[in-house]
């Protein structure tokens, strides 16, 4: 029987104690223990890699900490769109969505995509139609809309820049311009199985119609029992000019790397020398976990069936 796990993320970015309260630093723990722990409970029972990943990252879109879901960023228009994906390690099977407006969980609708339709990805109004007429939740535009994203568009709108993230205002710990805000969670089951979600806003000031490495199968995520699931956050179109998330996988079944020598080959060279920012989180068949980034922080987490989660923020000093 495999070493249960489950490894998620919030986000990488410029994050530094002395931007972060201690009530906000406490809220950004709690949120994560608490959605580790949820993974955790569904692979103590016998759940699937793909069941613990789906509600994992739907926790934290149902988080207005992180930028997906409730609390998504605003495009350049003033609107939100959404992208989704996740990858079934055992089956080699995908679902994912793009430019979605109204489905409160954009990875239900991944998941709806993997499940029922023999396409890989939905973008905008068919997605939308796709993921209601399998039962999903549509809400209402404004559902995803906080004071504090609204305020970080007025900000990013006045210095004409794209945003990744939230910035540096309203008490958030993250740099104005690099704070990568996409979520994602990773897992390895008890019967040996892989899978990988993520989820994301995007980048506050985006041109609608843009669309990152989120939701793109090997760029954003990835997942194969040969080798290892991976869920990605960083500058979107790095990642996807290097299909990080696959490039990982490629380097551990071609060139025999371990996982975490393959996890440090994509982020701190490959996606470094683009001019690329982020990092990653992945486990691999044996049960190991890996999460590099290259900024100086990225929210994540991860813990084995019966062992305590492990929480971090920053650099690990």
């Amino acid at each position: 029987m495999a070493r249960a796990v489950i490894a998620i993320h919030g986000g990488a970015g410029a994050i530094t104690r002395a931007a972060m309260s201690t009530e906000k630093e406490q809220a950004y723990t709690d949120a994560l223990a608490a959605i580790v722990a949820s993974g955790q409970a569904i692979l103590a029972a016998g759940g699937s890699a793909l069941d613990a990943v789906t509600e994992a990252v739907r926790l934290l879109e149902e988080c207005p900490l992180f930028n997906a879901g409730k609390g998504a960023v605003f495009t350049h228009q003033g609107t939100h769109e959404l992208d989704a994906s996740m990858m079934d390690g055992r089956t080699l099977e995908v679902g994912a969505v793009a430019s979605v407006k109204h489905l409160r969980n954009p990875v239900l609708a991944a998941r709806a995509v993997l499940e029922n339709s023999p396409h890989a990805l939905f973008i905008g109004e068919g997605a939308e139609v796709f993921a209601e007429q399998h039962g999903l939740e549509k809400v209402a535009a404004d559902y995803f809309s906080t004071p504090e994203r609204f305020a970080q568009l007025q900000r990013a709108l006045g210095s004409e820049q794209a945003i990744l993230d939230h910035d540096g205002a309203a008490g958030d710990p993250l740099d104005a311009d690099r704070k990568l805000g996409t979520v994602g969670a990773v897992a390895l089951d008890r019967d040996g199985n892989l899978a990988a979600a993520t989820s994301t806003g995007g980048m506050t000031n985006k041109q609608a119609g843009r669309v990152g490495d989120s939701p793109i199968i090997g760029a954003g995520c990835y997942a194969s029992n040969h080798t290892a699931a991976v869920s990605c956050t960083g500058t979107g179109e790095v990642f996807m000019r290097t299909l990080a998330a696959y490039d990982l996988a490629a380097l551990m079944e071609y060139a025999g790397l371990s996982l975490q020598q393959a996890a440090d080959r994509v982020i701190m060279e490959k996606v470094l020398a683009l001019g690329g920012s982020g990092g990653l989180i992945a486990v691999d068949a044996q049960g190991n976990v890996a999460l590099p980034f290259n900024s100086e922080g990225m929210y994540r987490g991860y813990g084995y069936v019966g062992e305590p989660a492990v929480i971090n923020i920053y650099r690990e000093e």
